[in-house]
């Protein structure tokens, strides 16, 4: 009778471990597969088609006719003048680029230390990297005005005979933003492949030919996933110090100039920081969009991944308060009358509320929620802090771009930044952001299937005594 009663509270504690996570729920790999082609090639419905007419809409209002115009009649309709030079573009060329470090941060370093409870996630994250660039890409096309002229900015000597300043942080943002982009692209490519033999494998068609032509001729032999493993691999620690590397020297544009409040050497983590801030809200959004919207996804995509992606913005939330408070304090106590004024601009100014809407978006809300394991589990709830999230670190970059700009040296120059085209343009980049994420559900997997079998074949349960454990088995 004892043993009857111990293998049932066995079973139920088996069955506990399958609700509620993934690697150890697994299903017949075909059906898998199945799941996924049926959510990608699943005829679309109202939502879909609402959605598509509506982000094109704004896109081919927001950004091409806005871009069209500010062409046609100059960058004197955008609110960029003395002393504020960088105005939104280049908010969003900073706020882009942070969002676009959530998809290596979750696909590559998480890969490093063997994180398992990143495996259904990935490919949403590593898209939301390819995606974001783009976005910046166009900010800082922007920014520029004349973009038919954006061939001077290579380095050859052109017909004014001039070289660029390879001293300036601008040359190196190009540099490290263009390797960035290629980098993740590849690296997005490259667990793709797998996936894409499959959709090609279960499609007829247009859509047969573009998956085969993807999938690089894969057969899933031996050899084959010895030499994706050592690839993924070798990109996964590749791209992590290019990762850094790249919002570290986006940072430098600032701290690298002598303005009140930008002179900081403590800008480079906090940069990156502030990055992965946004980057892991924004991803959580993501999730909680794809695990309501699309068909079983609730399977792939389940309440222990927003609980650790939680975690992770609970601490990084921790840590970007710090640095937030370590470069405000050194800038106080340094003495210099302009940072002064600048630092009681931003609280006391006409924009003081941005400056204490952004810390309660960024320390008060993720603090005050995530600490709770029920709530950090409840998907709706995760993804209104990142939005919040995103919302208070698209203030910070507007606080430290254009109303820090306001203040300097010369007191008869001061002026308040008031962005006019700016507007439409950063709402019709926001636009083609979601877009481009809508258009792909439908041409790629957002799961990785094979990534979340391998992880499946990998996880047991094992029974020791009374006591029943996860066990993880390394696969090569």
């Amino acid at each position: 009778m004892a043993d009857h009663k111990h293998d049932a509270g066995h079973a139920h504690t088996e069955e506990h471990f399958r609700e509620k996570h993934l690697m150890l729920d697994p299903l017949p790999r075909g059906q898998m597969n199945d799941m996924v082609m049926e959510s990608m090639t699943g005829k679309p419905g109202w939502k879909f088609w609402t959605a598509v007419i509506i982000l094109s809409g704004i896109v081919a209002y927001g950004l091409v006719y806005s871009w069209a115009k500010m062409i046609a009649e100059g960058v004197g309709i955008a609110g960029v003048n003395r002393p504020s030079y960088w105005g939104i573009f280049l908010v969003n060329t900073v706020f882009w680029i942070g969002i676009s470090h959530a998809g290596t941060f979750i696909s590559a370093i998480l890969r490093v230390f063997k994180a398992e409870f990143r495996r259904p996630f990935t490919r949403a994250a590593e898209l939301m990297t390819t995606f974001g660039l783009v976005q910046a890409g166009f900010s800082v096309f922007m920014h520029m005005g004349r973009v038919w002229l954006s061939y001077w900015l290579f380095p050859y000597p052109n017909q004014r005979m001039l070289w660029p300043n390879l001293h300036s942080p601008l040359t190196w943002d190009l540099l490290a933003i263009t390797t960035y982009l290629l980098s993740s692209t590849m690296y997005l490519f490259l667990p793709l492949i797998p996936d894409m033999a499959m959709a090609r494998d279960r499609s007829t068609g247009w859509r047969k030919n573009l998956y085969k032509a993807l999938a690089l001729g894969f057969r899933g032999t031996e050899g084959e996933w010895t030499h994706l493993r050592h690839a993924m691999n070798i990109f996964a620690f590749a791209i992590i110090p290019v990762m850094f590397s790249v919002h570290t020297i986006v940072s430098w544009d600032f701290a690298a100039a002598t303005r009140p409040g930008w002179n900081s050497t403590i800008f480079g983590p906090y940069f990156v920081v502030g990055a992965l801030h946004s980057g892991m809200g924004a991803a959580v959004i993501v999730l909680a969009v794809i695990r309501s919207n699309m068909k079983h996804m609730d399977y792939f995509i389940r309440a222990e991944h927003f609980d650790a992606i939680g975690k992770l913005m609970l601490i990084i939330s921790m840590t970007w308060a710090y640095f937030f408070f370590n470069d405000y304090m050194v800038q106080w106590y340094g003495g210099d009358k302009w940072t002064h004024q600048l630092l009681h601009f931003h609280e006391a100014g006409p924009l003081g509320w941005m400056w204490f809407a952004m810390l309660f978006c960024n320390v008060v809300v993720p603090w005050a929620i995530l600490w709770n394991t029920k709530w950090r589990s409840t998907p709706w709830l995760v993804s209104t802090v990142g939005i919040i999230i995103n919302v208070g670190m698209w203030f910070e970059r507007y606080i430290i771009v254009p109303i820090s700009l306001t203040i300097n040296r010369a007191p008869f120059t001061w002026r308040m930044y008031t962005p006019g085209v700016e507007i439409p343009l950063g709402i019709g980049t926001l636009a083609l952001f979601i877009l481009l994420y809508v258009l792909a559900s439908k041409l790629i997997p957002l799961i990785p299937v094979w990534e979340v079998q391998e992880g499946q074949m990998a996880h047991e349960l094992k029974k020791f005594g009374r006591e029943t454990v996860v066990s993880v088995s390394e696969l090569e």
